[in-house]
């Protein structure tokens, strides 16, 4: 009984130790950092142009580059079909999409996917069509897009301005009322050369 016990003890404080050291070396908060859901917002004289989008196959759409969307307001959302998160995401993606497409913003879906299955361009394809999203989507199997982004989760949005430069980043799900402001503002803003 002794022994048990002494390696009960054993264990539990090798927890502690384990558990002590990864809370002070705030290891826990960058393990955790990719779940959380965080915004946030550009003022233009501080924002980066934003990356390219890597050649993939596209879906709704013919081969789109960001230099050919100047003038344009462009939502980038980073997905994969097997998210559950991503899938929340979807309705008010697609909503934006529909209300504000005429008035200048491109909504366009990068797709990096997280298992194989979601690599095969068939099985997004169908996945497109059965969420009926209507908007340019993008694969990026080989997260060259991903990487440009730094992006760290699914889903992750960005928003562009009319010059390119990316001005909001979301990672999770929510803040839609937010971005919605922030999508009418870039929206009204005036085109600067």
């Amino acid at each position: 009984m002794d022994r048990r016990k002494n390696m009960l003890i054993g264990i539990v404080v090798g927890i502690a130790i384990v558990a002590a050291s990864v809370y002070a070396t705030g290891f826990t908060n960058r393990l955790l950092e990719p779940f959380r859901a965080s915004s946030s917002t550009y003022k233009s004289s501080e924002s980066a142009a934003a990356p390219e989008l890597a050649t993939g196959n596209w879906i709704n759409s013919g081969p789109l580059q960001l230099k050919d969307l100047r003038g344009r307001v462009v939502l980038i959302e980073f997905w994969t079909f097997g998210c559950y998160n991503c899938r929340n995401t979807l309705p008010i993606v697609k909503s934006w999409d529909d209300r504000y497409r005429d008035k200048g913003l491109t909504v366009i879906g990068v797709h990096s996917p997280e298992f194989d299955y979601e690599k095969k361009v068939e099985n997004l394809r169908d996945e497109v069509a059965s969420l009926d999203i209507r908007y340019p989507v993008v694969t990026d199997n080989d997260y060259l897009t991903w990487d440009a982004y730094k992006v760290a989760a699914w889903p992750t949005m960005f928003l562009l301005d009319k010059q390119g430069r990316i001005r909001w980043k979301h990672v999770g799900e929510g803040d839609y009322d937010d971005a919605e402001r922030l999508i009418q503002k870039l929206l009204a803003e005036k085109e600067t050369v």
